[in-house]
C-alpha cells in the first residue's frame, strides 16, 4: 500500500503560533464520527469525501517541530491537494487570532492561551457541523454519539479501509422517515434533519455561505435561527464553529463549570460583563476559561 503524507505549518494567518493538540481538543463535537481522537497518541483520524463518490481516511498528528503531518494511503496527486486543503481547513489555519492574543496576554486567567490555543476544529462543511450540533440538543452525549454514528455508518461514502465519510445532504435527504426514527433514533430531530438535508440538497438553503467573513454576525445568527431544529443554543454553538466568537455559549454545562471555577454562581449578565473586554472574542475567551483543564499543562 502506497503511503502519502503532507506537512502543514502550524502558523496562523497573523503569524501566531498554533498548538496542534489544543486545537484537536478544542471542543467535544470534534470527536464525533467520522472523526476519532486518540488522546494517548494525540491524533485525529477522519474520513473525507472526495469527488466522484469516493473517500479516503486521513490521520493528523504532530510532525517535526512547528508542523502537523497529514497521512493517508493510495492518494493520487489531485486527491492529495483536496485532502491537504481539507485538513488545513479543519484546523482553521487560515484564521488570525493575533488580536485575541494581544488582548489575552496580560490576563492572568487567559495569558496561557497565547501559546497557541483557541482554534476550533471545524468540519469540512458547514452542513456537517450544523447536523452534528442539532444532534447535541436536549440529550445526553451518548445519544449524540449514537445519532452521529448511525448517520455515518449507514449513509456515508465508504473509503477503501472500510471507514465512511459524513453523509452528503443528498444521501440524508433520500433516507426515509423510518430511518431517522428507528435507526438513527433521532426523536423529534428526525424531521428537522430530513428537512435541512432536503433544503441544502435542492439549493434552497446555502449553509456554506455562512462561512463568508463579510456577513455580519447578526445576519448569520438570524439565518441559523431560521433553520429547522436550530434554536438559541444551537445557534450560539454554530457561531463558535463558524469562527464568530462575540456570543457566549451559556447552557447546562458552561454555567455550572463557570461556577466551579469562579467559586460561586453568577448570572448570565455577570458572566457576559466579565468577558466584555474581549469584544468580538468574548465567547472564545469564555470557552477557553472553561476548558483550560482539558489539556494537561506542559513546560
Amino acid at each position: 500500500m502506497r503511503r502519502w503524507s503532507a506537512e502543514l505549518e502550524l502558523v496562523g494567518a497573523g503569524g501566531e503560533p498554533v498548538d496542534l493538540w489544543r486545537t484537536l481538543s478544542s471542543h467535544g463535537v470534534a470527536d464525533l464520527p467520522p472523526n476519532a481522537i486518540d488522546e494517548e497518541a494525540r491524533t485525529l483520524e477522519t474520513t473525507l469525501a472526495l469527488p466522484r463518490g469516493r473517500a479516503r481516511t486521513i490521520r493528523i498528528r504532530a510532525g517535526r517541530p512547528g508542523f502537523a503531518l497529514v497521512e493517508s494511503a493510495d492518494v493520487g496527486s489531485r486527491d492529495a491537494v483536496v485532502l491537504a486543503d481539507a485538513a488545513r481547513h479543519m484546523l482553521r489555519l487560515d484564521a488570525d487570532l493575533s488580536s485575541f492574543y494581544d488582548a489575552a496576554r496580560d490576563d492572568p486567567d487567559l495569558g496561557w492561551a497565547c501559546a497557541g490555543a483557541g482554534r476550533m476544529v471545524r468540519s469540512p462543511t458547514v452542513f456537517e457541523d450544523v447536523v452534528k450540533t442539532i444532534c447535541t440538543t436536549n440529550c445526553a452525549w451518548s445519544a449524540t454519539v449514537r445519532m452521529s454514528t448511525a448517520l455515518v455508518s449507514e449513509l456515508g461514502i465508504q473509503a477503501p479501509d472500510g471507514k465512511r465519510a459524513f453523509p452528503t445532504p443528498g444521501a440524508m435527504a433520500q433516507a426515509g422517515e423510518a430511518f431517522y426514527k428507528d435507526v438513527v433514533r433521532a426523536g423529534y430531530r428526525g424531521p428537522y434533519l430530513r428537512t435541512l438535508a432536503s433544503d441544502v440538497a435542492s439549493g434552497a438553503v446555502d449553509l456554506e455561505a455562512l462561512a463568508d467573513p463579510e456577513l455580519p454576525d447578526d445576519e448569520v445568527a438570524a439565518r441559523l435561527l431560521a433553520l429547522p431544529g436550530c434554536g438559541p443554543y444551537a445557534t450560539a454553538h454554530m457561531m463558535m464553529l463558524l469562527g464568530r466568537y462575540s456570543r457566549l455559549i451559556l447552557d447546562s454545562w458552561t454555567r455550572p463549570k463557570y461556577a466551579r471555577l469562579n467559586g460561586r454562581k453568577a448570572s448570565d449578565r455577570t458572566i457576559e460583563r466579565r468577558f466584555r473586554r474581549y469584544g468580538p472574542y468574548a465567547g472564545l475567551a469564555f470557552w477557553l476559561y472553561l476548558t483550560r483543564d482539558w489539556v494537561a499543562e506542559t513546560g
